[in-house]
């Protein structure tokens, strides 16, 4: 009896000690993944992202794991043959799948973004372009995870996620906060713009003082439970390989010979151009009567000089358009005053990372940097700089010319505002870009997962409640023998 009263008080007690001071444990929240496609016109590049599904404010707070470029070029250069541009993407997938662990692939949402250069295909031959579309989806739906479309993404939408993604990196929709253990919204939010420009075309974004006068350069954005208000446009045929192809045509057309100076291009240089090349896109308009007939070569021969290239490429803007309004930037596209400080990435970036000019440099620096790149010679640049691409070295002159025009008389930067520019290509660990702003836009629209929950003891009492059981079967089994 006195083994069986025992029995009962430790019983008892065991019970009681796995009862008392039962809490509700949150679990770590779940990681999710997704990746996107960056279909530019002269390349192709993978990023693939994670963050907690719990979310912070219905937004997720993501980082990069990954960046992978595709081998060869845009996905709009495979127009002639489409299987070729679903292939050229098989590389980068089968990295992202290393990264991406197994039991998450199928819930990571996978998408495909073409900029400007599918842009131009789609006008100049849309049945190819859906083709290529088409391909690069097939593809991605052989992989195991959860495909949500390959599509063209618009002007305004690639400006409007490439400044979500720069404000993100930079902290200024929302930062962590050590002491309180949260995310929250900066008090004084210093809100970048955004100056993207590409092989085709070119945006510009920012937060206006007022609202956008014209409803198609406005986007309102959701992000971390507050709204934002921006003006963006994207300017196709204004990006930085096919200004050089719209310069050539009119230094042709302007002195037909089969022989062209060319001012941009360094002395001592020789390209030889066909004359059908500028009948291939839409940009440089294979109509124009002042074009010559047949598939003649021309050659263009560099002469260095630099006023020269800057009034040739001031040429192709119509600035006229505007009259005297200060609202508009050229063609008669409105544009409101500049407000704050801007990033300028992609060709922005690497173009002047060349000529040493992403310092901060001010504008009297930067245009003495440029003219004397532009009065080298092809002989005296080749051998300084053995290691650039010889097909990409002779056009710095151009480029760098084309940005400041840009900037400065397009756009309306001044002496003054220049120093509000800051060129770059990375934030933290991250690429700057559109990808990353289409991501976090995503995330609003996938739905918050709630951390899983569970019942959990404080270890004393669980280590107590353990220790009673084992005494109660030891007793118990002891009476059994007996």
């Amino acid at each position: 009896s006195a083994i069986v009263g025992a029995l009962v008080a430790l019983s008892i007690v065991a019970l009681v000690l796995s009862l008392v001071r039962v809490e509700d444990v949150t679990l770590p929240p779940t990681v999710k993944y997704g990746m996107v496609f960056d279909a530019g016109s002269s390349h192709t590049s993978l990023f693939v992202y994670e963050w907690d599904s719990d979310k912070e404010n219905d937004t997720g707070v993501v980082s990069q794991t990954l960046s992978c470029d595709v081998q060869g070029q845009g996905i709009s250069s495979y127009a002639n043959n489409p299987p070729e541009a679903g292939n050229s993407l098989r590389e980068c997938l089968d990295k992202a799948l290393q990264v991406v662990p197994a039991e998450k692939q199928r819930d990571a949402p996978a998408y495909l973004g073409a900029t400007a250069g599918m842009r131009l295909l789609r006008k100049q031959n849309s049945s190819a372009a859906e083709q290529v579309l088409a391909e690069v989806a097939k593809t991605m739906q052989e992989y195991p995870v959860a495909f949500k479309g390959a599509r063209i993404l618009t002007g305004e939408e690639e400006g409007a996620y490439g400044w979500i993604t720069i404000n993100y990196l930079l902290d200024s929709f929302t930062k962590y906060s050590p002491k309180a253990h949260a995310w929250l919204r900066p008090d004084a939010a210093n809100i970048f713009g955004a100056l993207d420009l590409g092989g085709a075309s070119t945006q510009i974004t920012f937060m206006p003082k007022a609202s956008a006068r014209s409803q198609n350069e406005a986007s309102e954005f959701t992000l971390y439970g507050y709204s934002y208000n921006i003006y963006t446009h994207s300017y196709l045929c204004y990006g930085q390989n096919e200004m050089l192809k719209r310069l050539a045509k009119e230094l042709i057309v302007s002195s037909p010979s089969t022989r062209v100076h060319h001012p941009c291009y360094p002395k001592g240089y020789n390209e030889s151009v066909s004359l059908s090349s500028f009948r291939a896109s839409p940009c440089t308009d294979g109509s124009d009567p002042r074009l010559p007939l047949g598939d003649s070569s021309v050659t263009l021969e560099g002469t260095g000089n630099a006023s020269g290239c800057l009034a040739g490429l001031r040429k192709l803007f119509n600035f006229s358009a505007c009259g005297r309004s200060q609202d508009c930037t050229f063609d008669g596209v409105y544009q409101p005053p500049l407000r704050g400080q801007f990033i300028a990435f992609s060709a922005f970036y690497y173009n002047f990372k060349f000529l040493n000019l992403t310092e901060g440099q001010p504008l009297a620096a930067v245009r003495e940097a440029i003219e004397g790149l532009c009065t080298r010679s092809w002989e005296d640049l080749s051998s300084s700089y053995p290691k650039e691409n010889p097909k990409r070295l002779p056009k710095y002159c151009a480029n760098a010319n084309y940005i400041l025009t840009l900037l400065l008389d397009a756009y309306k930067f001044n002496e003054t505002s220049w120093n509000n520019i800051f060129f770059q290509m990375k934030a933290g660990s991250a690429d700057v870009g559109w990808t990353l702003g289409y991501m976090l836009n995503l995330t609003n629209m996938v739905p918050a997962e709630a951390p899983a929950r569970v019942k959990g003891h404080r270890p004393s009492l669980w280590a107590a409640a353990v220790t009673f059981i084992i005494l109660t079967l030891v007793l118990g089994l002891t009476a059994l023998l007996l």
